[in-house]
């Protein structure tokens, strides 16, 4: 996957203060991203390099690696309301 090898070289450039995985959990979970290569890429980066990573379902693996993990709830959202997906803004 071309996004996935432009995020590894960006964990192990050093280029970076903070890389953002954003919705790898998701592409973990769904096989499309081997969890041990991730696993790997994270030990191996620069220290100075803060990742996060989102999405659900994160791997046992990941949780076991990260120094914060965060579970978020749905308190209100507007899909209850028969509000549909909005352009820019659920996508």
């Amino acid at each position: 996957m071309e996004a996935w090898k432009i995020s590894k070289e960006s964990l192990s450039s050093g280029g970076y203060d903070m890389v953002i995985l954003d919705e790898i959990n998701n592409a973990i979970a769904y096989g499309l991203i081997p969890v041990d290569e991730v696993v790997a890429a994270l030990k191996e980066r620069p220290e100075k390099i803060h990742v996060i990573l989102t999405g659900r379902d994160a791997h046992p693996l990941i949780v076991q690696l990260a120094d914060l993990v965060t579970e978020m709830v749905e308190v209100k959202h507007p899909y209850r309301n028969g509000i549909i997906d909005r352009k820019g803004i659920e996508y």
